[in-house]
Parts: C-alpha cells; structure tokens; sequence
C-alpha cells in the first residue's frame, strides 16, 4: 500500500480541502437564498424527494422533526459498497467506529464522545438501534449488513425516546421491508485490493392481499482483509505460512408484513449473522515510539526477553501479528474458547454467531388512539482468540507472541416496548409507554497476564495459561416514558416529555483454574475462587424539552433541552490477584469494599441544541445547521496501563463538547446531478480534573476521536446514454482534521488530518434491470489511526511501542446487479 509520505503536502491539501467545504456552503446559501420556493410550489412538488426519518419513535419528514439527523439511503450505500458500520464515517464527520477489541468488540462515538471498544461491561454511550431494537451489545459493528432502506444517525442525547444507552446519539439501521408487487434482485462483486467476492440478493413481494414476504441474503469472502508483513512468523492451521488474514460472513433475513385490517398491521423480522475471521486483531500496528526502536517483549521482569519482528512503519498498511508462542499456547485450559480448537496450535480465529428477531405491530384503538408494540431478541455467541503482545518471535520464524487470550462473549438480550400515541384534531397529543430489558452476558477467558509457563507448565493440569476466568452479568431495566405535543399555533410547536429509568445488574464471578506457579503465591488466588452476587443498582429521570418554528413551510426554526443516562455497571476485566480474596472474607465491610472496587458510576449529559432547517429554490436546495452545547459527567474510562498490564475502569471527569453541525444538499439544474456535503466543526475538551493512569491530569485538553473540523462533499450524476443506457458517475470525498487517539496524557498520539476519496462508474438500464459497476474506496490509500495504547510487556522506563487500531486500505471493486 502507498501512503502520503509528506506532511507539508498533506496539510496544505488537507487547508485546501477545508476552505473548498467552507466555501461550498456558503455560496450554496446565498445561492439558494435568491429564490425561495412558494408555498404553492412546495405543494407541488413530488412526494419521492421527501425524506422520511424515525427520530421520535414516529415517522417524521427530516426537515420538520427538531432534532440533528443526518440520514443515508439505500441507494448511496449500494453505490459505495458501504456493508459495514465503519464504513457510515466517510458520510458523517462527527462520526468514529471501531472495528475489534477482545471486550466489547467495537465502539462508536459522536462529537467526540463515545464508549470504550474493549469493555463488555459499558453499555455504549451511542445507542445501536437495529429496526427499532436497541442493541446493548458492540459485537453488533463487526457484523456486515445489506438491503438496507435507510441508515439515521441522531447527534446528541436521545434518551427520552431511546433510553438508557443513547446518552450521546443513536446509530439506527432499517432494513428493507416486502414490496407490493413481486419482484428480484441480485448482484456480485469482485474486490482487487483484498482480493475478495460478495453475492447477494433479494426476492420479494405478495404472498396474498394481506401478507408480503421478503427474503434476503449476503455471502462475503475475503481473502486478504489484514496484510501479513513479511517474515512475519504466522501460520495457517495446516502449517504453511500465513501470508493474509482473511473475513467471510453470512447475512441472512426474512420479513414478513401482515395488514389484515385497516386498524392493524404487524411486521416480523428474523436475522441471521455468521461471521468468521482468523482472530481478533485485525488493522493493528506498531509504532516504535520516540525512540524509533521496535522494543521486545519483555515478560517475568527480564527472565524472558522475545524480539519484536515489528518493521517499525505503521503505516505501509502491512500488519506483524505474529502467532502466540508454543510454551503458552499449547494446551487450553478445559472449557475455555479456544479449547480443543486451532489455536492451540498458535492460529488465531473468530467466530461470531447472531440470531436477531423483532415483532412490530400496530393496532388502532380508535381513530384517535394507537398501541404500537415492539418486542426484540438477541442470541450472540462470539470467541475471539489472539494474543496481545501483538509481536514477538523467538527466532527467525519461531513464534513468540505472548498476552494471549480467548474471550466467549455469549449474550442472550430480550426487550419489550409498548407505545400509546394520540392523534387528535387539536393542538394535544401525546405519546406514553413503556420498555423492559432482560440481559444475561457471559464473559469467560483463558488469559496470559504473567505468561508463567514460558518456566513450564501447570504441573498438575499441563495447562499452559495463567488461569481461566468466567463472569456472568445479568441485566433487568425497567422505564417509563410520556411526551406531550402542544401546536401553539399553525407555526409554533412545543414539545416535552421524560422517562425514567430502573436498572439493576447482578455480576458473579468464577475462576475455575489458576496456574499452580501462580496460586502458590500470595499474589493470587486459588482455582475454585467464586465471588458470589456483586450487585449495582441505579434510577434516572432524563427530561426533554423542545420548541419548533416553521417560518415557512421551507424554513423550520428550533430549540431544544436534553439530557441523557448511560447506566453504569460492573467491571469484567479484573484480574484474579488477591485482591479478589476479599470477598471471602467474613466481615461484611471487606466483601463490600472489595466488590465496590469493580463498580463504575452511571454517565450522564446535559445540554441542547439550536437548528435550522431550510430548503429553497422549489426545495431544490437545503441547508441544514444545528449548534450544539452538552456537558457530560462522570465518564466511564477505560484506559490501558501498559506497564502493571492491566486495564483500569472508573468515572473521571467532565467532558464539554460544544460546535455546529451544517449539511446541505443541491438538485442541480442540470440534469441527473446532484450535489450534497456537510461540515462539523466540534470542540470536545475535558473541562475538570482528570487524572488518567499515566498520573497525569488532562483537564483542558481535547477528547479522543474528535476533530475540530472535518466534512464530506459528494455529487451523484446520472447521465442517459439514450433510451436504453445510463451511465452514472458518483464521489465522496472526506475530510478529517486532526485528533488525539487516547485520552491518557498530553503527548498521546495525535492523527495528523487526512483527506479519503471513494468514487464510481456505472452503466445499465435506465429503470434499474441491470447494471455493471466500477466502484472505488479509499482511493488513495490512506491510512489513519483510530485508536492508540502503550503495547503491553514493555520494559518499565525503556520501551515506549504503542498499539494503533486503524482503518482498512483502498478498495476497488467491480460489480455487477440486476433487478426485476
């Protein structure tokens, strides 16, 4: 992969960029300020450009409904081959997502504010709303999705119609729902880059005048999804050397759309995912620090020191994940993820298993009154195994990768919403319900902290871990929620509401085995070790509140007051050291001391936002901005302490996060072109003390994953090529200031601004029979760092290796699709 190589250029197209978005919005106003459209007009205009959104759990037009949406269609996901939550960034500035971790499995965070992508204890502070269900779970962002109707990202707190987890915004997905009349589609695709195919398809229509069925489905296969670097001691389970690590998932869906009546209607989704990868790790590299050295990994206080095989350039898009060491992999504790299983000889895989469901119905209990029901279920069952010295090899070509684990992530989630909605003549209605959440996790790992066997194995089991730990979390969550609509007059709308929130969560933890060098020792504890019922509790009201003007039936005006709750919870990454023995203690105090010592506090934001929303020229131009200002206290952090190699969860803090958000969208006079883009500016900055594991105070410095600047300017030409031919000519381009990747010190890595383009070129029918595509992502190869951390195992005041997570690499894809 080629990467940009010189910072004087890049910064000076990244200023260029700038101004060119900056610019784009300006003149598009005064331009579309020149000729406003009538109302008389307005009425007139086709139905088709009106974009629908479901940011209050009712079907609103985006440019009436007070809230900051920005919303992608299917059609703009096909065109860009956009099958993944990562891949949503390049459309939505103040938008971050990433893929892995051996914990939650990914993150998402908006305007700078976001949730850790290792913890499976966080709730995410941006809510994962799939078809009206909310998601608890981050596994959910390493499945792939396809035949999507439309993506909706809601900025800032949504709790009142969202609930406990959308304390910073809501990242919703709607599948495609049957059509009225029968018809197929299908289409596949050839990647060059990761040299990977995808085949997919739809089938859809009339079972009888009340029933319609969908069924859809998507097989992907690729085979170099992470580039192995060079020499890199890693192999394939049949022992030949592993060149590549590769992906393939499975989405499978059926829907079905029941109308039996004029006052009810029901609508049943069953999803399947089967995703499978060669381990967890996936875009990671090493940086070699300020002192340009690949530094060892040092284990056992320097009795074991294993080279590193990093090539110290963590950006040429080639990844030195080394396979764990023979001495520590050999022999997995029984019961355990990778038990019995290819990782014992050193291969890392994944495997991740979804079942989803959900029922919708809606019955009209008189002309005035509707009961809505949305009922949802989550079956995951997810191991990724790896090892997170993430290098090491004890000769050219003998692995030596150590810090090896295999997390089981099994999560069982049921939800309940019931909804009362009024539609009365006059200027009241109101929405009440409510909404229950069951959850059982379990999250059980084999896991090498100490490595001790590299001085032998457990002489009584021949285990070669350090000990093999299983936590199970139960969840029950229980609200209730009421809204009010006031039309003051014909313009002026009031509207308000709260919900309040219960929720509890009972943690139990069991450490079945602990290496017998390990249990011998005061510093840890003994195989048997189990916990006993830790248990959390917390309630909130979150109120909100908003007020909105149509000036014009194209000019919408308004204010609103939010608050949100991210309920807090129970630690899963502690580590069976003594300081566990706690709780067997029999004085009371102890057993509860110990056990607050795993809690985090529960996360919440205040703030508001002021918008408007326009369109001009026969609404053939909208322009969309919002101002922001939220405050968010007691923030749940996770943060890495590379040198006790452990993780470190707790509240700290206060984040201010404040900025303007402007999106805008041009129909052209020319034919077939259209011209869309947007323009965040955020200021995300931590505003009290905030002392991080390094010892040092960050107050005052900015937040992780926030730029100050970043946009996207699009255009989407379609051009006849007579009656029989069309040719479509597509781009993206997206800018990114710069941003801290960590929230630990004042020297964190700071990713300098970037700039990625993604484009395509297509010919086919002109109503959609077929089409043959050239699709283009990330064409210029661009890498960029999303995360970063101290590399464990370093040596204490010498090493200085740090772990980036980063983005993939171009892609080009050929495609060809039919529909009929």
């Amino acid at each position: 992969m080629t990467t940009y190589s010189s910072r004087n250029k890049s910064g000076l197209a990244s200023k260029t960029v700038k101004s060119l978005l900056l610019g784009s919005v300006t003149t598009l106003a005064f331009a579309g300020l020149a000729a406003p459209a009538s109302a008389q007009e307005a009425d007139e205009l086709d139905e088709s450009q009106v974009i629908t959104v479901v940011a209050r759990k009712q079907t609103e037009s985006l440019q009436e409904v007070p809230v900051t949406v920005t919303a992608i269609g299917g059609d703009t996901l096909d065109k860009f081959q956009v099958n993944e939550i990562a891949d949503v960034v390049s459309r939505v500035p103040a938008l971050n997502v990433q893929v892995g971790g051996s914990g939650s499995g990914g993150q998402i965070s908006l305007r700078g504010v976001g949730s850790s992508n290792i913890s499976a204890s966080f709730d995410s502070a941006v809510a994962f709303d799939f078809d009206g269900v909310q998601v608890s779970t981050m596994r959910i962002v390493q499945a792939g999705f396809f035949d999507v109707e439309q993506i909706d990202i809601l900025k800032g707190p949504q709790s009142l119609f969202f609930g406990k987890s959308a304390s910073a915004g809501v990242f919703a997905i709607r599948s495609a729902n049957p059509t009225r009349d029968w018809e197929m589609a299908g289409k596949a695709s050839y990647e060059f880059e990761e040299n990977g195919y995808t085949i997919g398809g739809h089938i859809s229509g009339p079972i009888s005048d009340t029933l319609g069925i969908r069924v859809a489905g998507q097989y992907q296969d690729i085979e170099d999804y992470v580039k192995v670097q060079p020499g890199t001691p890693a192999f394939n389970p049949d022992g030949s050397i592993r060149d590549s690590r590769g992906l393939s998932n499975f989405v499978g869906r059926v829907t079905l759309q029941w109308d039996p009546s004029d006052n009810f209607n029901a609508n049943l989704k069953l999803n399947y995912v089967s995703n499978r990868s060669d381990g967890a790790d996936s875009h990671t590299d090493i940086s070699c620090g300020a002192n340009g050295v690949a530094d060892p990994v040092y284990l056992l206080s320097g009795a074991v020191v294993i080279p590193s095989n990093a090539n110290c350039n963590a950006t040429d898009g080639l990844y030195g994940m080394s396979d764990g060491a023979a001495a520590l992999v050999s022999n997995v504790p029984t019961g355990s993820g990778g038990d019995n299983t290819k990782f014992e000889n050193g291969t890392p895989f994944g495997k991740t298993d979804i079942f989803f469901g959900r029922l919708k119905w809606d019955l009209d209990l008189s002309d005035t009154l509707t009961l809505s029901s949305v009922s949802g279920y989550l079956n995951l069952d997810a191991v990724d195994t790896d090892c997170y010295a993430y290098t090491g090899q004890l000769a050219p070509g003998v692995p030596g990768n150590a810090g090896c684990s295999d997390p089981v992530n099994k999560t069982e989630q049921f939800t309940q919403e019931l909804r009362v909605t009024s539609d009365f003549d006059g200027m009241f209605n109101f929405m009440v319900g409510a909404f229950y959440e069951n959850r059982d996790i379990d999250f059980n790992t084999s896991q090498q902290g100490v490595n001790i066997s590299f001085l032998g194995a457990d002489p009584v089991t021949g285990f070669t871990y350090d000990w093999y730990k299983k936590q199970n979390t139960k969840t029950e969550a229980l609200s209730f929620f009421a809204s009010a609509t006031l039309d003051l007059t014909d313009q002026l709308q009031f509207s308000g509401g709260v919900r309040w929130t219960d929720e509890n969560k009972v943690s139990r933890i069991s450490v079945p085995y602990v290496h017998s060098f390990l249990s011998a020792t005061p510093a840890f504890i003994s195989s048997g070790f189990f916990s006993g019922p830790i248990e959390f509790s917390d309630s909130n009201f979150s109120p909100e509140a908003s007020i909105k003007y149509q000036a014009t039936p194209d000019i919408n005006v308004y204010a609103s007051f939010k608050t949100g709750f991210k309920s807090g919870g129970i630690d899963n990454s502690a580590l069976p050291s003594n300081s566990l023995l706690g709780f067997n203690d029999p004085d009371p105090a102890v057993r509860q001391g110990v056990a607050d010592a795993l809690k985090f506090e529960s996360e919440t934001g205040l703030g508001g936002e002021v918008g408007v929303k326009t369109q001009f020229a026969d609404r053939t131009v909208t322009l969309n901005t919002s101002l922001f200002y939220y405050v968010f206290d007691d923030l749940q952090v996770q943060n890495f302490d590379a040198a006790a190699v452990q993780f470190q969860t707790f509240n700290a803090s206060q984040l201010t996060t404040q900025g303007i958000d402007v999106e805008w969208g041009w129909r052209t006079p020319i034919e077939g072109l259209n011209l869309s883009g947007s323009l965040a500016y955020t200021d995300a900055e931590f505003t009290a003390p905030f002392v991080t594991t390094s010892g040092e105070d960050i107050n005052g410095r900015s937040a992780a994953r926030a730029p100050k600047f970043a946009g996207n300017a699009a255009f989407d030409w379609t051009v006849p090529m007579g009656n029989a031919l069309e040719l479509g000519l597509n781009g993206n381009l997206q800018y990114s200031g710069s941003y801290f990747t960590n929230e630990d010190s004042a020297n964190d890595h700071k990713q300098d601004s970037y700039v990625s383009i993604d484009g395509s070129i297509s010919v086919g029918d002109p109503d959609g029979k077929w089409k043959l595509s050239l699709i283009g992502v990330n064409l210029t190869d661009k890498i960029w760092v999303n995360t970063s951390a101290g590399r464990p195992f370093l040596e204490p005041g010498v090493g200085d290796d740090e772990v980036w997570t980063q983005n993939r690499g171009r892609q080009v894809f050929v495609e060809a699709a039919f529909k009929f």
